[in-house]
């Protein structure tokens, strides 16, 4: 089993990984007609909301679950695979993630805006972007564990609000350590967050589709952070 790394530069690492998935989700829910790229399970929602009103994109939001599970079941392979030949394997997991983001961009810029979501460019740039974060999380949940999720923010915000409660309550001792650290950890994990998510609604208002290539340079950024380069 990996264990979690730790390094100085993990924090910056770490926020890169929760700009982008705010950013990701939110150009990929405003371009292509409310697909969540980065947590996929809010596409039940949209999926019902399209058979519904007849919007389109119904096909991307039925794949997305199951294309992001088969790339967080590739993930792991590839990581346990990489870490028995001695290799180190985050660099190599954001390379292959940053491809797929290139990829991406370049489908979303040659072939959009989609006016209907539901043609073939727009479902393979929608599976493009739900495989690269995919790998970002599964990636985080093998190495890096100890950060507080960088896409998942439902749970960040209940552990956030549950810690402020015991604080406001009063808690002492090692409760009260346990809570102020995780605060220290949590509440910049949503913040980096919620900026990717404004800049990218202001990206895609602004430039268009080309907001899309933002995206793969946050995450060559990324690896010059990586905890194991």
């Amino acid at each position: 089993m990996t264990a979690p790394v730790s390094t100085p530069a993990l924090p910056q690492f770490t926020s890169l990984l929760g700009f982008n998935a705010g950013y990701v989700d939110t150009v990929g829910f405003l371009a292509l007609h409310g697909l969540f790229t980065a947590h996929v399970t809010g596409n039940f929602v949209t999926l019902g909301a399209s058979l519904v009103h007849g919007t389109s994109g119904a096909w991307a939001k039925v794949a997305a679950l199951p294309v992001f599970c088969l790339f967080v079941f590739l993930t792991r392979l590839a990581s346990s695979a990489l870490d028995e030949s001695g290799k180190p394997p985050i660099r190599a997991i954001i390379s292959a993630k940053t491809v797929l983001l290139i990829l991406a961009a370049w489908v979303m810029i040659a072939f959009g805006p989609f006016p209907d979501s539901n043609v073939w460019p727009a479902f393979w740039g929608g599976m493009l972007m739900v495989s690269a974060m995919a790998i970002q999380n599964a990636m985080q949940r093998i190495h890096i564990a100890t950060a507080p999720p960088a896409t998942l923010m439902t749970g960040n915000t209940t552990q956030v609000m549950m810690d402020l409660a015991d604080l406001f309550k009063g808690v002492q001792g090692d409760a009260r350590t346990a809570a102020v650290q995780r605060l220290r950890k949590m509440l910049p994990a949503i913040g980096i967050f919620a900026i990717g998510c404004a800049l990218g609604a202001v990206a895609y208002f602004v430039i268009g589709m080309w907001c899309f290539v933002i995206p793969p340079v946050v995450s060559l950024i990324s690896m010059c952070f990586t905890p194991n380069h």
